[in-house]
């Protein structure tokens, strides 16, 4: 038979993770090979990208029940079934697709990151669809990929203790650019910060700087206390400019009083944060590249 499709594998990974036990995902595999009865031709059946299709399809499945919260990732290349997974067993669904998916408020947050990063909703099955083109169909799977890798970075960042995120900004800001060859980064510590997490010199004599405040939250958003406090401890430094970091959200209150206030605040929300990383390859690594080529219509005028 032929490899079933990526949602196909995700009820039945799901299943075999009942016990409660961490699995790797190649354990999981060959789970489902047994279940569906796949032949060797299936399992070494490549992609257009030269990929084992069969391992795409069980990896992408992972991705979106780990999307979904219906699995944790504890180590790497394991999987583990979450509460929420168990309750779903509980239900019994006949199939667990896309669909059945959309009723979690997480994996509406990743299809929303997807189609921010492609412009429309990209084909649900990473690979060639006879109904879009190969440059279509390579940008939304790279969309797909990079949404599930946002979500992934802010997870792991929130694993980390809070000092984690203070070293992130300050190695994140530096890979943007801030602080040049000559400058210098300095961490405050959290004892004796005075508000400030972080320092970045843009100048050998630090007469340009750029100070940094991290907030690591989960359900809470920054407001505008927290960034009113900020203001302050700049002051209190003769500084009038700043990014404020976190890993939730901040609300309005907030962002219009930035707005109004001299200071050049900057504030950058979790999301955003996730974005920046897998932009300038902080925490992230380049698995595979393409190289998709055109004609030389002056190579043959």
């Amino acid at each position: 038979m032929a490899v079933p499709k990526f949602h196909e594998f995700m009820l039945p990974i799901l299943r075999h993770l009942g016990d409660g036990e961490p699995r790797h995902w190649r354990e999981l595999r060959e789970k489902c090979v047994a279940e569906f009865g796949l032949s060797d031709e299936d399992r070494v059946e490549a992609t257009p990208g030269g990929r084992r299709r069969l391992d795409n399809r069980v990896l992408w499945a992972n991705t979106y029940l780990f999307q979904a919260g219906l699995v944790h990732r504890p180590r790497r290349g394991q999987v583990q079934i979450s509460d929420r997974g168990q309750k779903v067993l509980l239900e019994r669904p006949l199939m667990i697709d896309l669909d059945y998916l959309a009723r979690f408020p997480e994996y509406q947050e990743f299809r929303n990151r997807t189609r921010q990063q492609d412009g429309d909703e990209p084909a649900a099955d990473a690979e060639v669809s006879e109904q879009v083109t190969p440059l279509e169909s390579m940008s939304a799977a790279v969309a797909q990929s990079t949404a599930a890798l946002q979500g992934e970075i802010l997870r792991r960042v929130l694993a980390q203790p809070p000092e984690f995120l203070e070293h992130l900004v300050l190695k994140l800001l530096t890979a943007m650019g801030y602080g040049g060859q000559a400058g210098a980064v300095e961490h405050r510590g959290r004892s004796h910060d005075g508000g400030i997490d972080g320092i970045i010199r843009q100048d050998p004599l630090g007469i340009d700087r750029v100070y940094l405040q991290a907030k690591r939250y989960t359900d809470t958003a920054v407001g505008r206390p927290s960034v009113q406090a900020f203001v302050g401890a700049l002051h209190g430094v003769q500084a009038d400019r700043g990014v404020f970091i976190t890993t939730s959200t901040f609300s309005p209150e907030a962002r219009e009083y930035v707005e109004r206030i001299p200071n050049r605040i900057i504030l950058i929300d979790g999301a955003r944060l996730a974005e920046l990383m897998v932009l300038y390859d902080v925490g992230v690594q380049v698995e595979q590249s393409f190289t998709l080529k055109r004609i030389d219509e002056d190579f043959f005028e």
